[in-house]
C-alpha cells in the first residue's frame, strides 16, 4: 500500500517543521501508474476516482494541505521521461458554468469519513469556489494575476505575457500568464497556494491580502498549474504546484489538497535533483500527471525551458463557461485580444453618436481585456511590458483624453487629522458631448479600483476625473473600496466637484451657460468670510490659479456653509498658533499680531505657497522631460552606431571569406 503525505498548509506553526499526516492513497491508483510506466505507456489507468476515494482516510488535524514530500532528497530516475499518461484523462468538473459549479450534486463530498472531526476545523474544497465568487467580473480575476507580475518589477521583472494556449490532452483552450520576476522557491510556492500569506512588505506593492492567486485562478478556470524558477544565493530551484478544483471534486476530498513537486540544481552533477524524497516525489508526480494537462514528467519539465533562471508561469485550464454553454473568455473575435462574450452595450440616442459611444474605450473596457489593461495602472516603468497575445499593450493615461482640464486639491480628514493631500484631475472627455460618459477613475497604489465611478446624476455629461486615493482601503477583490466614513466623505466631495465643474464649464461643450446667482448680502458675505469660505480656486495646465465663479443656489450655499462650519475651529487654532509664534519670535504684543494676521490672510498665504510649490514642480517636470528627450536622442544615436559597426563587421567577415583566410 503506497502512502501519500498531506502537509498542513494552515497549521499554527508555519515557521518551523511542518507536521505531516500520512494518508493511505489507494494502491490501485498508484500501482496502476507505476505499472503503466513499465509495461505500456500508452495504456489508460483503469483505476477510477471511486476506487481511489475508497482508500482515502484522514489521520490528523489538517485543514489545508499540500502534497509535498519531507523525506531526504533522492535522485531522478534514469528514465528522463518519468511517468506517463497518454490518454486525455483530465476530467472536467461536474458543471462547466462557474456560477453553478459550487455544489456537490447527489450528496458528493459526504461519503468521506473524517476521523477526529470534532477536534479541529478544516477548509472544504467548496471554499475555493465560494472564495472566487468575490469576482463578479472575469477581468477582475485576470487583474489579480497581473498585479502579482507588476509587483515583481522590484525584483527585476520586465514583462508579463498573457496568451491562449491549447490543453495538450484534449485540445481545449487554456489561459497562459507568465512573467520573468524573481519566481518562487518551494516554500514560497507552498505559501502561494495557501490562504492569507503575503510577503509583500513594500508600500508600493498592490498585493496585500495573500488571496489574489486563489480567487483569480479559480474564478477563471477549474484548474491551475504553476511552474516557477527561483535563483537565490546561487541555489536554483524549480517547483510545480497544482490547484485543481476538478481533482478535489472527482476524488470527493473533504479538504483542500495541493500536489507539489520540487527540484534543486546540483552543481556537482550539473543536473536537477528531486526534493522531499523519491517515494513522495513519485506519488505527487503521479497525481500531477493524472490531473494536469501534461502526460509525462518530461512534458512538465519542458515548461521551464522558456522561463529562464527566474520567473513564473501559470496555466489555467478547464476554463469556465457562461450561461449559454460557450467559454466565458472569447479568444476568437479578436486574435490580438481576449474578450468577454457579451452584447455590446447600446448607448446614445442620436444615431450619429452611437458608433462613437460604443467604440469609446470607456465602454469597451467592460468586454475588451486589451482596453482594460491599458488603463489598469496609472504609471508603469517603460522597461516593463504587458504583452497580450503577442502584442504589447499600449498604456493609456486617461488624463490625456480630457479637455478643459482643472486640478483641484482635496485634503481628506479623519478624526481631526489630515490623511493626505490629493490632486484631482477633472475635465470633459474629448469626445463630449457626443459620448455619454462620466465618472471618476479612482486608483490605489497605482492600480485602478473604480473605473468611471458615477458619483453624480446623468446630467453632467462628459465630466471625467482621475485621482489616486491611497488613504482609503480597497476590498480584497480590488474592485471597490471599504465603505468607511473616509470613503463616504470622498464620495460627497467628488460629487460636489463634479457639479461645480459642470456649472462653470458646461457652456464650453455647447450647453446653456448657468445663470449666476444674485449678489450675496453684506451679512452673508461677512458670515462666509468668518467661516473661511472663499471663492473656489482650481489650477489650469500651467498650474496657475483660476478662480471659479459662484453660481450656487441659496440652498446649496447653505449646505456648503454647514459643510465648512467645522473648518472655523481649525482656522482659529491656526491663527492663534501663528500669533503665538510671532509673539515669541518678534516680541510684539498679541493684539497687534492678531490684527496683522487675520484669517483670510492666512488662507491667502497658504494658497500663494501652494502655487509656488506647483510652479516649482512644473518647472522640474519640464526639466526632466527635456533630459529624457536628450537621453532618447543619445540612445537612438548609439543604436545607429551599433548598426553601422555590425554592417562593417559583416563586410569584413565577407572579405576575409572571399580571401579564403578562414
Amino acid at each position: 500500500m503506497a502512502e501519500i503525505e498531506f502537509v498542513d498548509l494552515c497549521s499554527d506553526d508555519e515557521g518551523g517543521q511542518v507536521g505531516a499526516n500520512a494518508v493511505n492513497a489507494g494502491s490501485d491508483f498508484v500501482s496502476c501508474v507505476k505499472q503503466q510506466n513499465v509495461t505500456n505507456k500508452g495504456q489508460q489507468c483503469h483505476s477510477t476516482s471511486q476506487d481511489y476515494n475508497k482508500n482515502i482516510s484522514s489521520n490528523g488535524p489538517s485543514t489545508c494541505h499540500s502534497y509535498s514530500g519531507l523525506m531526504e532528497p533522492g535522485l531522478l530516475p534514469d528514465d528522463d521521461t518519468g511517468l506517463s499518461y497518454s490518454s486525455p484523462i483530465c476530467e472536467t468538473p461536474l458543471c462547466r458554468m462557474f456560477w453553478k459549479a459550487g455544489t456537490y450534486k447527489n450528496g458528493l463530498g459526504s461519503k468521506v469519513r473524517i476521523q477526529n472531526a470534532d477536534n479541529y476545523l478544516h477548509v472544504h474544497p467548496l471554499f475555493l469556489h465560494s472564495n472566487a465568487t468575490s469576482h463578479k467580473w472575469a477581468f477582475g480575476a485576470i487583474a489579480e494575476l497581473l498585479d502579482n507580475a507588476v509587483d515583481e518589477i522590484q525584483n527585476g521583472a520586465t514583462f508579463v505575457f498573457i496568451d491562449k494556449i491549447s490543453n495538450p490532452k484534449d485540445g481545449s483552450p487554456a489561459l497562459l500568464i507568465q512573467d520573468d520576476g524573481g519566481g518562487m522557491d518551494p516554500e514560497a510556492m507552498r505559501r502561494c497556494m495557501s490562504f492569507g500569506f503575503s510577503e509583500k512588505m513594500s508600500k508600493l506593492a498592490v498585493g496585500r491580502y495573500g488571496n489574489g492567486f486563489k480567487t483569480g485562478t479559480m474564478r477563471l478556470g477549474a484548474d491551475a498549474i504553476v511552474f516557477s524558477h527561483h535563483l537565490n544565493n546561487g541555489i536554483l530551484t524549480q517547483s510545480i504546484g497544482l490547484l485543481s478544483y476538478t481533482f478535489l471534486m472527482r476524488t470527493q476530498l473533504h479538504r483542500i489538497v495541493v500536489p507539489m513537486v520540487s527540484y534543486e540544481f546540483n552543481t556537482s552533477s550539473g543536473s536537477f535533483k528531486i526534493l522531499n524524497g523519491e517515494e513522495h516525489f513519485m506519488s505527487n508526480l503521479s497525481i500531477l500527471l493524472h490531473w494536469s494537462p501534461y502526460s509525462s514528467e518530461k512534458e512538465l519539465l519542458d515548461q521551464f525551458l522558456d522561463i529562464g533562471s527566474h520567473g513564473t508561469k501559470i496555466i489555467l485550464y478547464n476554463l469556465w463557461c457562461n450561461g449559454d454553454g460557450n467559454l466565458e473568455l472569447d479568444f476568437d473575435t479578436d486574435q490580438e485580444d481576449i474578450r468577454i462574450a457579451r452584447d455590446i452595450k447600446k448607448v446614445g440616442k442620436v444615431s450619429t453618436w452611437k458608433a462613437v459611444n460604443e467604440q469609446h474605450f470607456a465602454n469597451r473596457f467592460h468586454y475588451s481585456l486589451r482596453v482594460y489593461v491599458s488603463i489598469l495602472y496609472l504609471r508603469i516603468p517603460e522597461s516593463f511590458k504587458i504583452i497580450l497575445r503577442g502584442q504589447v499593450v499600449k498604456l493609456r493615461n486617461i488624463a490625456d483624453d480630457l479637455k478643459y482640464i482643472q486640478y483641484i486639491l482635496y485634503r481628506p480628514q479623519s478624526c481631526g487629522s489630515k490623511e493626505a493631500t490629493v490632486v484631482t484631475t477633472i475635465g470633459f472627455i474629448k469626445e463630449a458631448p457626443e459620448v455619454n460618459i462620466q465618472g471618476f477613475n479612482v486608483y490605489h497604489k497605482n492600480r485602478l479600483i473604480l473605473p468611471f465611478w458615477q458619483v453624480a446624476n446623468n446630467k453632467v455629461r462628459g465630466v471625467v476625473g482621475i485621482l489616486q486615493a491611497d488613504f482609503v482601503e480597497p476590498t480584497h477583490n480590488k474592485q471597490d473600496f471599504e465603505r468607511t466614513s473616509l470613503f463616504q466623505k470622498l464620495e460627497v466631495r467628488l460629487r460636489q466637484m463634479t457639479m461645480e465643474y459642470w456649472r462653470f464649464h458646461c457652456h464650453l461643450i455647447g450647453y446653456r451657460e448657468m445663470t449666476p446667482r444674485a449678489q450675496s448680502s453684506p451679512l452673508e458675505a461677512s458670515l462666509q468670510k468668518s467661516l473661511g469660505i472663499e471663492k473656489p480656486v482650481a489650477f489650469n495646465e500651467s498650474f496657475s490659479p483660476v478662480p471659479l465663479p459662484n453660481t450656487q443656489s441659496r440652498s446649496e450655499q447653505e449646505s456648503l456653509t454647514k459643510r465648512n462650519a467645522h473648518e472655523l475651529t481649525d482656522l482659529q487654532k491656526l491663527k492663534r498658533q501663528t500669533t503665538e509664534e510671532n509673539v515669541t519670535g518678534v516680541g510684539c504684543n498679541q493684539n497687534s499680531q492678531t490684527m496683522a494676521y487675520p484669517a483670510d490672510q492666512v488662507v491667502d498665504q497658504q494658497a500663494i505657497k501652494l502655487m509656488q510649490v506647483n510652479k516649482k514642480l512644473h518647472a522640474d517636470c519640464l526639466k526632466y522631460e527635456n533630459a529624457e528627450e536628450e537621453l532618447n536622442h543619445k540612445v537612438m544615436h548609439l543604436r545607429i552606431k551599433i548598426e553601422e559597426y555590425k554592417h562593417e563587421c559583416n563586410r569584413l567577415l565577407a572579405e576575409i571569406q572571399s580571401l579564403d583566410i578562414m
